[in-house]
């Protein structure tokens, strides 16, 4: 089987971003009661290091703006928001 299959994903470490420990790091993944609380993102602990505040703030707040438990599944966002391209601006000649 293939490193990356899903044998691999079950082994990594699944974090919370959306809650952080005092201490430094995240707590693990899920939540005590299904019906209370916010929704969690959560993503490997090793992704969850790379990450910014900022890319922490984005991705938990596109999660917890969409819908949730639509049709009994569970909601997924991307973890890192879609680059804007910006159009190149040409110099204009004057005169």
């Amino acid at each position: 089987m293939a490193k990356t299959g899903l044998k691999k994903w079950f082994k990594q470490n699944w974090v919370d971003i959306s809650r952080p420990k005092k201490g430094g790091g995240y707590q693990k993944c899920g939540r005590p009661k299904a019906g209370k609380g916010k929704y969690p993102k959560c993503v490997p602990a090793s992704k969850a290091s790379r990450m910014t505040k900022s890319q922490i703030r984005s991705a938990v707040s596109r999660k917890r703006s969409k819908k949730q438990g639509v049709g009994g599944k569970p909601t997924n966002v991307k973890t890192f928001a879609a680059k804007r391209i910006r159009s190149a601006r040409r110099g204009r000649k004057k005169g």
